[in-house]
């Protein structure tokens, strides 16, 4: 396992205590379960931004990927492109 060093401020040191101190788990461990998650939930949506491009650009295989998407959720995400 790798280290990082990061500076936070105090206030940001301060939630990361309590949230942690709840949930009965060291700060460390909460702050590398908070930026896991982060990480997978902008993966997550790079690639549903990704396909509703691709849906939009009107791709031969779009419809066959994005049949579990519904318009409105298509619309959002183009709007934040």
């Amino acid at each position: 396992m790798s280290r990082l060093n990061l500076t936070l401020d105090a206030d940001t040191h301060s939630w990361l205590e309590r949230h942690a101190a709840r949930e009965k788990i060291a700060v460390a461990s909460f702050a590398r379960r908070l930026l896991r998650e982060a990480v997978e939930q902008r993966e997550h949506l790079a690639r549903r931004r990704k396909l509703a491009a691709d849906y939009a650009a009107g791709r031969a295989d779009a419809r066959e990927i994005l049949d579990d998407l519904e318009r409105p959720q298509l619309e959002g995400l183009l709007d934040d492109a």
